[in-house]
């Protein structure tokens, strides 16, 4: 069963309603939820962090900025927030030295990554190479693979990735139906995010937030029963 990592952002940012959103979906059996680096001042994102461990929530941080001094405050600011997982970021040796000895799961992204929202580029080849590169290096936990914001093969791509990395993979970007998570499940990916395509109402159970995440979680606690596709669909 990959794990579902319920992202409080729309649009590659944290959204402004992230603790309202949050309180709405707290009597739900979520293990893992996350923000983004950017969209909301540190005090909110403090505040989400604080809460989600008192209801003993894994927390994760994106890191989506594109300049790389950006970045490296973004890491600064998650190691600060003490969050448990740091995905994203496309700088991995100034990642690594800034989270050595922190205990946080770095989980970078492969590939060339672009623009904002983020696109991945690169042949399927040269992604599988940097995440085996990656996962190799001490420090580095897994990888952030933005699977469906390729503009090629995904499925092979998300294959190929999960076969060549050495720790866990999750898949993030435009996961927006029952059936991309099958896929990516059955590709062998640790677990996946979504954010906006819940906040837009794209999953069974829309446009209510709360029962979107309720239906992605059924969904994937019964993937060995029958079609859950069509059972959790209809």
């Amino acid at each position: 069963m990959a794990e579902f990592v319920f992202m409080l952002t729309k649009d590659d940012a944290t959204v402004p309603a992230a603790l309202e959103t949050y309180e709405a979906i707290r009597p739900t059996a979520l293990r893992y939820v996350g923000f983004k680096d950017v969209g909301q001042p540190v005090d909110v994102l403090r505040r989400l962090v604080e809460t989600m461990h008192e209801d003993g929530r894994t927390v994760m941080l994106e890191v989506v900025s594109e300049r790389r001094d950006d970045e490296l405050r973004s890491i600064e600011t998650a190691l600060g927030l003490g969050v448990d997982w740091l995905l994203g970021g496309t700088h991995a040796d100034d990642g690594l030295r800034l989270t050595a000895g922190s205990g946080v799961r770095y989980c970078p992204f492969p590939g060339t990554v672009i623009g904002h929202p983020s696109l991945l580029r690169g042949t399927v080849e040269g992604i599988c190479g940097d995440a085996r590169a990656l996962t190799a290096r001490e420090g580095v936990h897994g990888l952030d693979l933005l699977a469906y914001r390729y503009d090629g093969d995904v499925e092979g791509l998300v294959g190929a990735v999960c076969a060549a990395a050495s720790g866990p993979v999750i898949t993030a970007g435009s996961i927006d139906s029952l059936e991309r998570i099958a896929a990516i499940e059955r590709l062998g990916a640790w677990g996946f995010t979504i954010g906006g395509a819940i906040f837009d109402g794209l999953l069974p159970g829309g446009p209510d937030v709360r029962a979107q995440v309720e239906a992605v979680l059924e969904f994937c606690g019964r993937q060995d029963a029958g079609d859950p596709v069509a059972a959790v669909a209809g």
